[in-house]
């Protein structure tokens, strides 16, 4: 006869691993911003380029703001200086960090 299954147990667990999960989540999101440098922003002004980021439609914007996450992540390795900076040069036109995420462009 099979041993039967403790549900009880096994949904525990799975809670316990969601739980983990998000947490993880939530932490590696407070390191990102403080690593781009957005921890400087207020709480206000974070919120509110994030949610322009999420109703953009525009995917020319969502390509260009991916590449420059992609050097962003491709520089911190310093796998290659002179790639990293011809990737860098390529996606990001205007510096200035986050302000060209903040919509600005849209508004015209």
């Amino acid at each position: 006869m099979r041993k039967p299954r403790d549900f009880d147990a096994e949904l525990k667990s799975l809670e316990d691993k969601a739980r983990d999960l998000k947490a993880r989540k939530v932490q590696q999101l407070g390191e990102l911003v403080i690593s781009t440098g957005a921890d400087a922003l207020t709480a206000d002004e974070l919120a509110g380029a994030l949610i322009v980021l999420a109703e953009t439609k525009d995917a020319g914007k969502r390509e260009a703001w991916a590449k420059r996450g992609t050097a962003f992540f491709q520089g911190r390795t310093r796998r290659t200086a002179s790639a990293s900076d011809r990737d860098v040069g390529s996606a990001q036109p205007q510096p200035g960090g986050a302000q060209p995420a903040s919509g600005s462009a849209g508004a015209e």
